[in-house]
C-alpha cells in the first residue's frame, strides 16, 4: 500500500479536510528549516517512499495500536505537505518472520528508509533484509539489543528514565531508595540501571523488591518490602523514596495492595518510569503526587488534539513515536539520492524536533532524548523540572528555527 498526500488510502476525507488548517510551524512539530522546505534547491524530482511496517492484521490491543501508528504517520504526511514524499504499508503480522517479509517487500517497492516495526525482534528481523540495501531502520522499539548497524530506536530505553528520575530525586534530598519492579524482562532491565543510578547520585538501596504479573499473587511479594520501609522509619536513615516500575497494567492493580500494606505518599517518596505515562494513571490515589520522567505534555496535549480532529479519536501513546519518525525521514529526504538517510544525517549534530520534544540519535542507535520530570496528577502530570537532556554534544546547533534544550 503506497500513501500520497491527498490520496491516503483507507482515510477518511475528514482527513484532508482537516489538514488543510496543520502548519508545519504549528506546536513543536516543525520539521523543516528554510532550507529543507519543500521546494528549496536540491529538492529531488522523483518520489521519496517510505517504508512503514506494523503489526495490522489480527485482533487486540497491538492491533488497535498499530492503527493509531499508521494514522500518525499519515498525519505527518499531510502536516509537512511534501507531495514527493510516499508512505509504504507493510503488515508485518507481529512476527520477526513477517518483518522480514515485509522489509522485503517494502524495499522491493523502492523504500528508501523503514519505519517500525514495534518490537525489538522484529526491527532484528527487518534489519537484516535491509542491510543489504543500504536502507536504515527507525524502530518504534526500545530494545537496546536490537540497535546499531542500521537501526536506530525510537523508544526512550528505561535505563535513561531511570537516571533521569534518581538523579531529580537526589536532586531533592532523597538518600535511601527501594524498588519495586516487576518479575519479568522489564523489571531485569530496570533493576540494574537502578542500583547503577542510585550510587552514581549518592544514594543508597535498600531493597529490589520482584512482583509477580498475577494481582492475587501482588500482596505476597508487596508485605515483605512494606514491613522494611515500615521499620526503617524509626531509624536514622529511613527509606525516603520508593521506585514503582509498572504501568497500565499493574499500577491500578498495585493501588490497593500498597495501600494495604501501609505503603502512603505522605511518608515516603513514589517515583516511577515513563510507564507511568498514560491517561487514567491518576486513577490511582497511592500514586498520587508522584514523580515519573517523560517528554513535555505541551507537545502530547497539541498532537491528541490535531489526531483526534482529524481521526475522531485520541491516539495510543505510541502515536508520537510513528509521527515524529516519518516527520524525520520526510526532513531528510529533500537531499539528493544518496545522501538522504546516511548514517551522517540520523546521527546530525542538531539531532530533530517532535511532538515528545528534542531528540539525537547516537552511532550506535540509540536515542537521546530530553526528559522533563511530572509530579502525577489526578489528571495528567504537572511539570516540576523541565526536559533536560542527559548528555551535551561537542557541536551546538539549532533545528527548525528552535533551540534544542542541550544547547
Amino acid at each position: 500500500m503506497i500513501c500520497r498526500l491527498g490520496a491516503i488510502t483507507a482515510v477518511p476525507l475528514l482527513v484532508a479536510a482537516c489538514a488543510t488548517n496543520f502548519g508545519a510551524s504549528e506546536g513543536v512539530t516543525s520539521a523543516f528549516t528554510e532550507q529543507e522546505k519543500p521546494g528549496a534547491v536540491g529538492q529531488p524530482k522523483k518520489p521519496v517512499r517510505i517504508g512503514l511496517l506494523l503489526p495490522l492484521s489480527g485482533y487486540g490491543s497491538h492491533t488497535v495500536t498499530a492503527k493509531g501508528l499508521k494514522q500518525a504517520a499519515e498525519l505527518a504526511l499531510l502536516d509537512l505537505n511534501n507531495p514527493l514524499v510516499q508512505l509504504i504499508v507493510k503488515d508485518d503480522k507481529g512476527t520477526p518472520q513477517g518483518a522480514s517479509q515485509a522489509a522485503q517487500e517494502a524495499i522491493g517497492e523502492g523504500a528508501e528508509i523503514i519505519v517500525g516495526p514495534i518490537t525489538g525482534e522484529g526491527a532484528k528481523s527487518a534489519a537484516a533484509v535491509a542491510r543489504g540495501s543500504k536502507v536504515p531502520v527507525l524502530s518504534f522499539s526500545n530494545d537496546r539489543n536490537a540497535a546499531g548497524d542500521g537501526v536506530y530506536l525510537m523508544g526512550v530505553l528505561p535505563e535513561q528514565e531511570v537516571e533521569r528520575i534518581v538523579a531529580f530525586a537526589a536532586g531533592r534530598g532523597k538518600r535511601r531508595f527501594a524498588a519495586l519492579v516487576p518479575d519479568d524482562g522489564y523489571g531485569r532491565v530496570v533493576a540494574s540501571p537502578f542500583k547503577e543510578a542510585v550510587a552514581r547520585n549518592g544514594g543508597a538501596v535498600a531493597a529490589v523488591t520482584s512482583f509477580p504479573l498475577e494481582a492475587n499473587a501482588m500482596l505476597e511479594a508487596v508485605q515483605p518490602l512494606a514491613g522494611e520501609v515500615q521499620q526503617s522509619g524509626d531509624s536514622t536513615t529511613p527509606i525516603d523514596v520508593l521506585l514503582v516500575a509498572a504501568g497500565e497494567t499493574a499500577l491500578p492493580q498495585l493501588d490497593p495492595i500498597l495501600t494495604y500494606a501501609g505503603i502512603r505518599s505522605d511518608r515516603l517518596q513514589l517515583i516511577g518510569t515513563g510507564a507511568w505515562d498514560f491517561p487514567s494513571a491518576g486513577r490511582s490515589p497511592v500514586f498520587v503526587g508522584g514523580w515519573y520522567p517523560g517528554p513535555d505534555p505541551h507537545g502530547w496535549t497539541d498532537f491528541v488534539q490535531r489526531f483526534s480532529r482529524a481521526f475522531g479519536q485520541v491516539p495510543p501513546r505510541l502515536a508520537s513515536l510513528s509521527y515524529d519518525a516519518v516527520s524525520i525521514a520526510i526532513t531528510l529526504s529533500s537531499a539528493e539520492p544518496g545522501q538522504r538517510f546516511t548514517a551522517a544525517a540520523l546521527t546530525r549534530p542538531a539531532g530533530f524536533t517532535g511532538v515528545d520534544g528534542a531528540l539525537r540519535f547516537r552511532a550506535d542507535g540509540i536515542s537521546e532524548r530530553s526528559l522533563a520530570v511530572l509530579e502525577l496528577q489526578t489528571f495528567g502530570g504537572n511539570v516540576l523540572e523541565p526536559a533536560q537532556p542527559q548528555e551535551a554534544p561537542a557541536e551546538r546547533s539549532s533545528f527548525g528555527g528552535m533551540r534544542l534544550p542541550w544547547q
